[in-house]
């Protein structure tokens, strides 16, 4: 029995060091009191303006990993002709917009777009938002579901300031989820037009095995999840395959109708895993668009955390205006 608390222990902490890696509206319990229980107690959420702060990125971002990147949440402005819809770009597990954002942000703005960039889905050790909810700057642990919530107040906020219809969206690994998520069960279609993932869970990661020993382990009738949600954070625990919140996601199909997806993935994710897991089928009334990084650029060896590449940003940026940019760029990333 010793030898098998040495195991569960050793697994849980595995994950733990493996998602360290790389890199309508309603209270954040909605999902929960709609069925007349009350949710967790999280920690306030900022409206949506406030979810970063301004300052300059230079001097405040290791002060304050809260900052704004750079060309992105001008609350003042207005789409154009040539751009007419808003990007909402949308970190990952343990992330937070400063970080993940900060090189492809500006460029994004430089071509015209109006961008906004959010901290959402904090949680804290009592909320399961796992050990890593210490440190300063860390979002995206709390239960996808409730992060949904957020996400739709912040939609509906950029909507409101810019005045446009619809927005697109690029989510990074649970960001990319994290907009499926809300695409199906908060009508984002109705407010959405292009959707572009980079290296999503969107059927779940085996964590380069350590997953497939978690679910293992669970065969044998010994559930690791509701420990590892205060170890790891619940948002952590729904990515491995397998979850619930994943099958009933998944269970009518990848897409929903009126979206066009963007899917990026990398040989070398070792977060995502397999990264082929990535990939979306295309369902009724939505186009995909499967890219592996490599394809046409083998240099390009980003891992997981890959929104710096500049042939990603290029891939971005076509996906929202196809064609802006005839031949993406090919530049030595990552180890060789």
């Amino acid at each position: 029995m010793r030898k098998t608390n040495v195991l569960l222990t050793a697994s849980a902490l595995a994950l733990g060091a493996a998602l360290a890696a790389p890199q309508a509206v309603a209270a954040p319990d909605a999902p929960l009191a709609a069925v007349g229980v009350p949710g967790p107690d999280y920690p306030a959420v900022p409206a949506p303006q406030d979810s970063t702060v301004p300052g300059d990125p230079a001097t405040d971002a290791a002060a304050d990993p809260r900052a704004t990147p750079p060309g992105a949440n001008d609350w003042d402005c207005r789409p154009t002709a040539e751009h007419p819809r808003p990007v909402v770009l949308v970190h990952g597990t343990w992330g937070n917009a400063y970080d993940i954002w900060k090189d492809m942000a500006p460029e994004l703005a430089a071509d015209g777009y109006c961008v906004f960039a959010l901290n959402y889905g904090e949680a804290d050790l009592a909320t399961k938002g796992g050990y890593r909810s210490t440190d300063p700057g860390t979002y995206a642990t709390k239960d996808i579901a409730a992060s949904s919530v957020e996400l739709d107040d912040y939609v509906d906020a950029v909507l409101g300031a810019t005045g446009a219809d619809t927005v697109d969206l690029v989510g990074h690994s649970q960001g990319g989820l994290l907009i499926r998520h809300w695409l199906k069960y908060h009508a984002g279609a109705e407010k959405a037009q292009n959707v572009v993932t980079l290296g999503a869970t969107n059927h779940g990661t085996t964590m380069n095995g350590l997953g497939t020993l978690d679910r293992q382990i669970g065969g044998y009738g010994v559930d690791l999840d509701p420990t590892l949600d205060y170890i790891v954070g619940e948002a952590g625990v729904q990515q491995i395959y397998g979850s619930p919140l994943l099958e009933d996601l998944n269970a009518d199909g990848d897409t929903v109708p009126g979206i066009d997806y963007t899917v990026i993935g990398t040989r070398y994710d070792t977060t995502s895993t397999p990264y082929e897991a990535t990939f979306l089928t295309a369902g009724p009334g939505a186009t995909v668009d499967n890219i592996t990084l490599q394809d046409g650029c083998e240099i390009d060896r980003s891992p997981h955390g890959m929104t710096a590449s500049p042939r990603v940003i290029d891939l971005v940026r076509n996906a929202l205006t196809p064609g802006s940019v005839p031949e993406p760029r090919c530049v030595a990333v990552g180890e060789e």
